[in-house]
């Protein structure tokens, strides 16, 4: 590892999604936006559902999704514990606006509030997932 990169491990409770040398990581933590470069400040936070993009050794940027999770960093390494993973690959458009809308409906038409606390969820991954994918097309 160069002292212009640092080691990235994202794992879901599915599968190691990504294990590798990055020259920058960004994600949505609690508190907002994160851009993790090396040598950053150790860190420890929640991530918000939305993309995480990866900048590898090379420039070049792939971007996945995660529901939620932990993001840990180290000076050198970075490692995000995610709930789910979808890789950008396997973005899949059309089902991220249904899933949106039928949030949005939920919301509407709610009748208590743990139906409002799932509609605000279900639609905050919708949304996420949306981000994920326009991130996902601005890179190709």
């Amino acid at each position: 590892m160069s002292t212009s990169t640092l080691h990235l491990d994202i794992v879901s409770a599915e599968a190691a999604i990504f294990s590798g040398e990055a020259q920058r990581v960004f994600a949505t933590g609690i508190m907002g936006e994160l851009e993790i470069a090396p040598k950053h400040t150790p860190l420890l936070t929640g991530l918000l559902p939305g993309p995480v993009r990866i900048r590898d050794k090379q420039g070049h940027e792939e971007v996945v999704y995660v529901t939620g999770g932990i993001l840990e960093v180290q000076p050198d390494i970075v490692t995000i514990l995610a709930d789910t993973v979808v890789r950008a690959r396997d973005f899949n458009e059309a089902k991220a606006v249904e899933a949106a809308k039928k949030a949005q409906e939920m919301l509407e038409k709610r009748k208590t509030s743990m139906d409002y606390a799932q509609a605000r969820a279900e639609l905050a991954r919708a949304a996420g997932l949306l981000r994920a994918i326009r991130e996902a097309k601005k890179k190709k």
